[in-house]
């Protein structure tokens, strides 16, 4: 059995809260039933050890740290939690095979840190609205088990002369601390020269800094910098960044799997998906997920049971002249 001076120690282990010398004393105790002859016990005892090592790694690998912007931080970001995956994108397999080597090297990052490498962690998102760049930032904090912070940039910008870089320090200070997904979306107003309330100087002066910021960077967070309007970026950004990402409206393909995805359990065989996709030319990922919600709300006041294809027809018309406006 036992002897009075294990126990304590392996009561004194528990208490303080040291796992590994817990375990530690746990084993010597196994290793003690084993030369006593009572084999089964030890044996017994080194499998709860193991189990219990392996609970303790899954629920330390799986644990979202929560973490709350404070002081003039609250005031810069906000904090969220997504549960989104890959899989809730549609997504050209050009993007989403980027975007999965990314997550990769995320989820290998030690790895490849011991090898004196760096994970791709600086992205720059471009395209129309609605084509799944915010929603990016999302999945991608979603697949790691990161918190996303975005950054509010009507907080950020100001028309005092080097507010808006001490501003940015704060943000990078806390991208360097919070290991997180951080996210500048309409990120043209911060690298471009855009007509603000700023002086061009100004502009240029936060430029520059964000410039040397992100260059300096070297933290496990991920940056997503998302724009709609790519041609007013300044070029020197693009090299900063670790992959530039082209978002674009969707094809046919895209199209149908986008309807196919959000329109589950309400409507049958019978639509005609090909004059469906047709009529959604030119709509965005957005827009689509628009149409198909307005369609479904109509069917439900209406206690018609299934979207059909007239519903989507008519929804996508709508859209289509809100696009147009």
């Amino acid at each position: 059995m036992a002897s009075a001076k294990q126990l304590k120690a392996l009561l004194r282990s528990y208490a303080d809260g040291d796992e590994s010398q817990f375990n530690a004393v746990a084993m010597q105790l196994a290793a003690h039933e084993a030369k006593l002859g009572h084999g089964k016990l030890a044996r017994e005892l080194r499998d709860l050890i193991d189990q219990a090592k392996i609970l303790r790694s899954r629920k330390t690998s799986t644990l979202v740290p929560l973490a709350k912007p404070r002081g003039e931080l609250s005031g810069l970001l906000s904090v969220f939690y997504p549960k989104l995956k890959l899989p809730d994108m549609i997504l050209p397999s050009s993007i989403g095979n980027r975007l999965v080597r990314l997550i990769n090297e995320h989820v290998q990052i030690q790895k490849i840190r011991s090898h004196g490498l760096a994970p791709r962690k600086k992205l720059l998102l471009v395209g129309p609205p609605g084509t799944g760049k915010t929603m990016t930032a999302s999945v991608l904090a979603g697949e790691l088990g990161l918190p996303l912070f975005v950054v509010r940039l009507d907080s950020l910008m100001t028309k005092f002369m080097g507010e808006t870089a001490a501003k940015l320090r704060l943000i990078f200070d806390a991208i360097q601390r919070t290991r997180g997904v951080y996210l500048f979306d309409e990120f043209d107003s911060i690298g471009s020269h855009r007509g603000l309330d700023n002086d061009v100087g100004e502009i240029r002066r936060v430029l520059n800094s964000f410039l040397q910021m992100i260059e300096s960077d070297n933290s496990d967070s991920i940056l997503v910098a998302a724009t709609n309007h790519v041609d007013l970026l300044d070029h020197a950004l693009f090299r900063r960044f670790d992959d530039v990402i082209e978002y674009k409206l969707p094809k046919k393909k895209e199209i149908l799997a986008t309807f196919k995805s959000k329109l589950v359990g309400y409507t049958n065989s019978r639509i005609n998906w090909a004059k469906i996709t047709d009529a959604s030319s030119g709509l965005s990922y957005g827009d689509i997920t628009k149409v198909c919600a307005n369609a479904i709300k109509d069917v439900v006041i209406h206690d018609r049971g299934q979207v059909k294809g007239v519903d989507l027809l008519l929804a996508i018309r709508e859209q289509q002249s809100i696009r147009n406006i």
